[in-house]
């Protein structure tokens, strides 16, 4: 079941709807999430950030997904803003108010990493498709790209000039949001700023693509499925289509590269995200609303309400079978979650998975390295399977639902290139023919 949770740092709770029924589930409990700080570690279970204006500290809870109450806490070093992981939920990723990235390793709870990334708190974090490389984005306005590879491997840090693959500092205020495209390194990232600005970096190249110029200031950001356009979420409560691979003109109405919206009077627009179809467009406002859009057509075709208070994060995913029943029989099921997140590493011993990010293919660009994420992560099941770990299996299952979805998704993505091709030869047969009649009428 495809569901759409939302959170509210006012009323402390997360709602979740069916996306096809409008059907509310269970509400979550105790959650004042932070922008980006709500996310789905591998559809297992919910995992939140918590930061209270009145204190310096915060925390990192976990839901499983038929209990209202969170049932693990963990307390980091510092408070953590975004949160990030990879589609297997091996490894969580956690941007610090100092400017620090923690990596943990989400089964063991072992903090495996840490480093200084920025001078401002780390206000958004990504990661590429492929896995290989962190995007983050920061209070300080910088937008800066690590290879994990590189972060694991001592001997090269040391080699290089920095630690970081790309630094981009054109921004001139505070980083709002940062999306990654399909392509591995080879992608393009966008970010969105308090400046008023969205750029587009490549990272094949490390050079800036585009730089888009808003009416308002953009907090939230979604790509379309093909690549086509990106939607930017305004502060006026306007959702912007600003052109990725469209061939655009200057529009008087709303600015370069702007090639349309979608229009609302709600108030500002928080978050964005994309349904698995790639059609319908989820959005989530300071009104307290929840919208889903058909991209096609512009217009809404349902909505949500929280009860009270901003959304703050929106987040799209599948629900297991078992979350989706009765919540009658909720109180009788039991769930294993992981244990809490470290709060230090442990400097004694070799950090687990720091093989898991490092290829045989090295080359001399940074960016040009193959990362053999899945080849580890098969090493580790089949390591548990001689254990006897139950986990083994739960993982091969949760990697053969990944490989099915990744696979419709594609079906999804080549659909729509095909529908957009089918209608361009259209669009032009059709302008020739008239072209044609004209040119018989006039003669």
């Amino acid at each position: 079941m495809e569901v759409v949770m939302a959170s509210s740092s006012m009323d402390g709770t997360v709602g979740c709807w069916d996306i096809h029924t409008g059907a509310e589930q269970l509400r979550y409990k105790s959650c004042l999430s932070p922008s980006h700080g709500l996310i789905s570690i591998a559809g297992r279970f919910l995992a939140s950030s918590q930061i209270r204006e009145s204190s310096t500290s915060g925390s990192v809870l976990y839901w499983s997904w038929h209990k209202p109450q969170p049932e693990v806490k963990s307390f980091p070093a510092e408070p953590i803003k975004p949160l990030v992981s990879n589609r297997e939920g091996t490894y969580l990723f956690g941007g610090g108010s100092s400017g620090h990235i923690y990596l943990w390793e989400v089964f063991t709870g072992r903090l495996l990493k840490k480093w200084h990334a920025h001078y401002g708190a780390v206000s958004c974090l990504a990661l590429s498709d492929d896995e290989s490389l962190v995007i983050s984005g920061a209070e300080d306005g910088g937008v800066r790209v690590w290879s994990l590879f590189m972060m694991f491997d001592d001997v090269r840090r040391k080699e290089a000039r920095h630690d970081f693959v790309y630094s981009f500092r054109d921004h001139t205020l505070r980083v709002t949001n940062v999306k990654s495209g399909h392509g591995g390194s080879n992608a393009v990232i966008i970010s969105a700023s308090e400046d008023q600005t969205c750029k587009v970096w490549s990272l094949a190249t490390g050079r800036l693509l585009r730089n888009v110029i808003f009416p308002s200031v953009i907090d939230a950001i979604a790509i379309d499925v093909g690549e086509y356009a990106f939607y930017a979420g305004g502060r006026d409560g306007k959702i912007y289509i600003a052109a990725l691979n469209a061939v655009t003109t200057c529009s008087a109405d709303y600015g370069k590269h702007i090639i349309g919206l979608l229009p609302d009077s709600s108030r500002a627009v928080t978050s964005l995200a994309f349904c698995a179809d790639g059609i319908s467009l989820v959005s989530g406002s300071e009104d307290g609303k929840i919208r889903i859009w058909d991209t096609r057509t512009r217009n809404i075709v349902r909505m949500f309400r929280h009860s009270k208070g901003p959304v703050t994060n929106i987040l799209v995913t599948s629900l297991p079978e078992s979350a989706s029943r009765s919540q009658a029989t909720s109180a009788r099921k039991t769930s294993i979650l992981p244990p809490p997140l470290e709060k230090y590493a442990n400097s004694n011993e070799e950090p687990v998975g720091t093989k898991a990010f490092i290829g045989s293919d090295i080359s001399s660009h940074p960016v040009g390295v193959s990362y053999l994420i899945e080849d580890v992560l098969n090493n580790q099941i089949k390591d548990m399977q001689q254990q006897g770990s139950t986990t083994a299996a739960e993982m091969e299952v949760e990697r053969l639902k990944l490989d099915c979805k990744r696979a419709m998704q594609m079906v999804q993505q080549w659909k729509k290139m095909y529908d957009n091709l089918h209608q361009f030869c259209v669009n032009e047969l059709v302008d020739d023919s008239r072209a044609k009649h004209s040119d018989v009428n006039s003669g």
